[in-house]
């Protein structure tokens, strides 16, 4: 909103004369960014109202409505994204498989993390995978997305977990010790039927054996990159593939 673009204001003289003062001047919300050093004017601000909407390294950010109603300003980042990346090896029907050293069920899963901010999902897929298995390989297509709420992981928060199909252009292992137990080229259909891989695991696997029999095109999720309405802008969408006569359409 308007309000929302404007410059956060500062205490012209006390917390209660500024809400005052911002109130006179029609403001229907306030936010307030406090530096962590700093930290002790979140008490001041508090107690004229003031709620904490969000924190980061350096600072705080507390908000303040003034209008009519219930609050209508935009809560925070409530999700966090995690990827991870099915990469297949065409020519011999093997995908990389991982074990994570850090859990009580040793159990094989697709190599993958969290997205870092500004970071494409497919982007984030083969960092990921590289990061933990040494191997370097090329986004394909999305394969699947979970949903998930109060995700203990993401500190009660909502989770989206998606698992792109990558290409490999290495092929030796060297996987970090420190986050993995165990990294191989594993048979799909083997993937497919083992009852050591968790349950989102088997699922794309036997999506993935699918696609490998059948053509990727029954199950690729693929994505085209179009300018945005803001100048200078692009975005990426992703979708099932259109044929050439549907695309050309004007």
């Amino acid at each position: 909103s308007e309000q929302q673009q404007q410059p956060l204001p500062s205490f012209p003289c006390s917390p209660a004369g500024a809400v005052a003062r911002w109130r006179e001047e029609g403001r229907v919300a306030v936010w307030l960014r406090v530096p962590i050093l700093q930290s002790r004017f979140a008490a001041a601000a508090a107690s004229q109202g003031f709620a904490f909407h969000h924190a980061e390294q350096g600072s705080s950010t507390l908000m303040l409505w003034l209008g009519e109603g219930p609050n209508r300003l935009p809560g925070f980042a409530t999700h966090q994204l995690g990827v991870a990346g099915a990469v297949l090896d065409g020519s011999t029907g093997k995908v990389l498989v991982v074990q994570d050293r850090n859990r009580t069920l040793n159990a094989w899963k697709f190599p993958g993390g969290l997205s870092n901010p500004g970071e494409d999902i497919g982007d984030t897929a083969v960092r990921e995978v590289f990061e933990e298995t040494g191997i370097k390989s090329e986004f394909k297509s999305i394969l699947s997305v979970r949903q998930q709420h109060r995700h203990p992981g993401a500190f009660g928060k909502s989770d989206m977990y998606i698992i792109c199909r990558l290409e490999p252009s290495s092929f030796n292992i060297s996987f970090c010790q420190q986050e993995c137990l165990r990294c191989e080229w594993m048979d799909l259909g083997e993937l497919a039927r083992t009852k050591h891989a968790t349950p989102i695991t088997s699922n794309v696997a036997k999506l993935l054996l699918y696609g490998y029999r059948e053509g990727f095109d029954k199950i690729d999720i693929t994505m085209r990159e179009f300018p945005a309405v803001y100048t200078g802008l692009f975005y990426k969408l992703y979708h099932r593939e259109l044929p050439e006569s549907y695309r050309n359409i004007t």
